[in-house]
């Protein structure tokens, strides 16, 4: 992981993206008596590392392997029409029949809702699946969306002039999750929200 500046605040070490991936394990098991029907879908980018893991921790502990998905949702963000340029597209693939499936949809950092509201519109168009959960390694709060998270990592309370940023070993890091404080652009809770949005905020 690059040196931390002053501006930014350790919140979990390696270990302790470990141990929350651990737990979430469990409790997903628990909530659903086991993997019978049920199937893993990242969000890109950092989700789908996310759900790779959690899949690895479910089949060890399960001896049985879940079905994994990855999910492209640029084409379906509401804030898709006021950025600039193409859109970067990215690969959704999801090897399985979604219908019937209890789904649990995988992201990094829970923000305002919006991005889990394009994911679940963007896998509702390839299926019907029985139920849909979520499943983040953080939720910062702020929802604007009526969205909540089935398992969460952790809970960071967060200000709007402050960004939360996951690194992972998948991007040649070390497992971490930092706090970065900054100032709101033009002093608005509107423009913060869109300043996040650019950075890829979710």
């Amino acid at each position: 992981m690059p040196e931390r500046r002053a501006a930014e605040r350790l919140v979990l070490d390696g270990p302790g993206v470990q141990r929350a991936l651990s737990r979430m394990a469990h409790e997903i098991l628990e909530r659903n008596k086991g993997v019978e029907g049920l199937a893993l879908v990242g969000i890109r980018t950092n989700g789908v590392y996310l759900a790779r893991r959690l899949a690895a921790k479910l089949a060890e502990i399960e001896k049985a392997d879940v079905p994994l998905g990855e999910l492209d949702i640029t084409l379906y963000r509401d804030d898709l029409s006021t950025k600039k340029g193409h859109p970067l597209l990215r690969k959704t693939e999801i090897p399985f029949d979604l219908t019937d499936r209890r789904v649990i949809l995988v992201d990094d950092v829970l923000f305002t809702g919006r991005t889990i509201r394009a994911a679940m519109d963007g896998m509702m168009d390839l299926g019907r699946p029985r139920a849909i959960q979520l499943a983040v390694l953080i939720d910062r709060g702020h929802r604007e969306l009526p969205i909540r998270a089935d398992y969460v990592g952790k809970n960071i309370p967060t200000g709007y002039d402050e960004r939360v940023k996951v690194f992972l070993r998948e991007e040649g890091h070390e497992d971490a999750v930092c706090l970065i404080k900054g100032s709101p652009v033009g002093g608005s809770r509107e423009a913060t929200i869109q300043r996040h949005a650019r950075e890829g905020a979710s």
